[in-house]
Formats: structure tokens, sequence, C-alpha cells
């Protein structure tokens, strides 16, 4: 095969190795999951099942983590004011990091009439991570205060998460389910060959080309030709 017909298959595997890489699988996946509540209330325990969606929005150097209810929780026998329930909740982190998060949200905007479900507001807080890979978001108790009582809601069971992201530590996000680098162009775990072969390592360009397109397979022919060749 001659060197240009070389050059030019090699560079058309770089481009679909980057296609590939970007495409492998999404840094983040969400998923609404049915979680079962039971709560401990001034007047008794109850029930509910409300789905659950987490969404992460990167914000600095870390993400900005949203809980949101879709059906209502534990209820009051008396109606609630406006401003007079306040939650909180937790989210189990899970995978590459362990712990806690803390979410919290506005009181109620309008009054809860009694005995009816109490429709809890999105609860948001900042995750930063603190080690690389994949990390996964699990519903966590529920805190609701009203009226100078404390209602404990705790999820029995055991919700698989309602978010998966890939991050890196620092902030950011890998560009691979796996959590396996640190970018789609880092070439993490992929082979690392001598100078004459180094166009068929182009995993660690494939970003790179597949971006650059044609200004990307025109360099890496130069760089193989050197000065004056192809006169």
């Amino acid at each position: 095969m001659s060197y240009r017909k070389r050059t030019a298959v090699l560079a058309s595997a770089a481009a679909l190795a980057g296609s590939a890489v970007w495409m492998a699988a999404p840094a983040a996946r969400a998923e609404v999951v049915d979680v079962n509540y039971q709560c401990k209330t001034p007047i008794g325990d109850k029930s509910a099942v409300s789905p659950i969606d987490i969404k992460g929005v990167r914000s600095g150097g870390g993400y900005r983590i949203t809980m949101s209810w879709q059906k209502g929780v534990s209820s009051s026998p008396v109606e609630l004011g406006k401003g007079a329930m306040t939650p909180s909740a937790t989210i189990a982190l899970g995978g590459a990091d362990s712990g806690t998060l803390s979410v919290t949200g506005p009181a109620n905007d309008a009054a809860i009439p009694a005995n009816t479900p109490i429709k809890i507001s999105d609860l948001s807080g900042t995750y930063t991570p603190k080690k690389s890979g994949q990390v996964t978001f699990t519903a966590g108790v529920l805190t609701i205060k009203a009226l100078g009582t404390t209602t404990t809601c705790t999820p029995t069971n055991d919700p698989g998460p309602s978010l998966t992201l890939d991050v890196t530590a620092g902030g950011g996000t890998t560009g691979s389910a796996q959590g396996g680098g640190s970018g789609p162009d880092s070439g993490a775990g992929l082979p690392q060959t001598g100078p004459e072969d180094s166009a068929i390592a182009l995993g660690t360009l494939g970003g790179t080309v597949l971006l650059a397109g044609a200004a990307g397979a025109l360099w890496l022919t130069r760089r193989h030709q050197g000065p004056g060749a192809g006169r």
C-alpha cells in the first residue's frame, strides 16, 4: 500500500475512533425512581410513594444537584399556612464517592389544606467531586419542619440511583461512562507505540481528528512525510 493510501486509511480510522470515544456513553444518566417513604410524624406513622427525579448541572468546579418530588408525601391534620413548612433532604452518594449530600429548598409558597399530601418543592445543593469516576445519587431521608414539629421520611424500598454522573475530582466530566480518563482526548487506557506507528494509536488523537477534520489529516500527513517529502 502506498504511503498516501496508508495515511488516508489511518486518518479515517482515527476519525472513527474519536467518534467512538464521544459516543461510547453519556457523561450523565438520569432516571425517575419510585421511592417508598415511611414517615414518622407527630400524629403517628404514615407512608407514601413518590417518583423522585434528581438532576445535575455544572456549576463552577462542581454540580448543582436538584431533587424533585412528583407526588406529595405525608400530610398535616391542620392547614399549613404560607411559609409554615420547610423541607430538606439528603442524597446518598455511591460508586466512586460516598457519604451524603444535603439539599434544601424554600418554604411552601401557598397554604397547604389539612389532610392533603404535602407537595415538596424542589430541593438543591452543590456537589463537589472528591474522587474521580462514576458517582451515583440516590434519594435519602426527607425532613419536614412545620409548626414547631419535625416529620422524618425514610426510604424503605432500597431505591436505585436517580442520577449517575461521571466526574473528575475538582469538577468536570470524564466524557466516559466508565470514568476512565480526564477527557475525550486523554488517551487513558490506549496503547502507546513508537514513532513509526504513532498514527495507528490515533485513539489518543481521535477527538482532535474528529474536530479538526481535513486539517487534522493534513497535519498527520505532513508530520510523517517530513521536510521536502513528496516533492
